[in-house]
């Protein structure tokens, strides 16, 4: 063999040879779309959602318009949200949606979109004990609050409704105790027209909630110390008024019991 011929004979050799080892060996090949799904299905039940996405997805490469094709968008999806990336666990929820907008696991879809901004602000203590969200930026709890809308809304009758609407009054309470922070800060720096426009929120956006009861006392404090005693007397009486009538829950226990009871309905300990 002539000596020119050489380094090309060799490096075809190796090149060759590469495509023989065995990491570049896909084990997937020839597999049916029902081997694919239950392969990629019982990873993810074994919580290796790393290998269950790239099943799921080979097999919808593989097997577009198949009966498995269309489930498997959503276990993604699913397998996203369990393994902690919320912003793929969304895209792949925002792309079933818009792919079939009028199939009925809409329903599902929307549900696990609210799912994954619910829990996407929470820390580690804060998804296995019941500690306070509400300092958290809202971003998050609002953009669930609207899914959950969205869903109850366009499918009242389906089984996740009535689970939606536990977490809206929770997502509920939670913002107007988010703006109670924020008030109590400006409260704190003197800053009391802004303390009092933020209780006032509170006040004609959520009532029936525990933080109203707060609202009207962080606009009691402002108004006086800016010496506006028509607002300062309104605020009084609206305050004694629902205290008498026992509009007004008794905000410690009250809250934390309904926290508690949320919390222990949605299983949020287990995860």
């Amino acid at each position: 063999m002539s000596k020119l011929l050489w380094p090309a004979f060799i490096v075809a050799f190796l090149l060759s040879g590469c495509s023989l080892l065995p990491e570049q060996v896909d084990k997937t090949a020839g597999w049916s779309a029902q081997k694919l799904y239950s392969e990629a299905t019982d990873a993810m039940h074994g919580g290796n959602y790393e290998r269950a996405i790239k099943y799921y997805q080979k097999l919808e490469s593989r097997y577009p318009f198949g009966k498995y094709a269309l489930q498997s968008q959503l276990n993604i999806a699913y397998a996203y949200y369990q393994a902690d990336e919320p912003d793929s666990a969304l895209a792949a929820v925002d792309r079933f949606v818009k792919l079939h907008p009028d199939h009925p696991a809409v329903a599902y879809a929307l549900y696990l979109k609210a799912l994954v901004n619910f829990t996407r602000n929470m820390g580690f203590f804060s998804r296995f004990l019941p500690t306070d969200n509400s300092q958290r930026d809202p971003g998050s709890t609002q953009e669930s609050y609207k899914d959950f809308a969205e869903l109850v809304r366009r499918f009242p009758d389906t089984e996740y409704a009535q689970d939606a609407k536990l977490r809206m009054l929770y997502l509920r309470n939670q913002l107007a105790r988010h703006e109670i922070h924020v008030a109590r800060y400006y409260l704190d720096r003197g800053a009391w027209l802004a303390a009092a426009n933020r209780a006032q929120y509170v006040v004609q956006h959520y009532q029936y909630t525990p933080s109203v009861k707060d609202g009207l006392t962080i606009m009691i404090i402002a108004y006086e110390k800016m010496g506006m005693v028509e607002l300062y007397r309104d605020a009084l009486r609206v305050l004694a008024i629902n205290e008498k009538n026992g509009a007004f829950p008794e905000l410690e226990e009250s809250d934390k019991t309904l926290t508690e009871k949320i919390w222990e309905y949605l299983e949020l300990d287990k995860g």
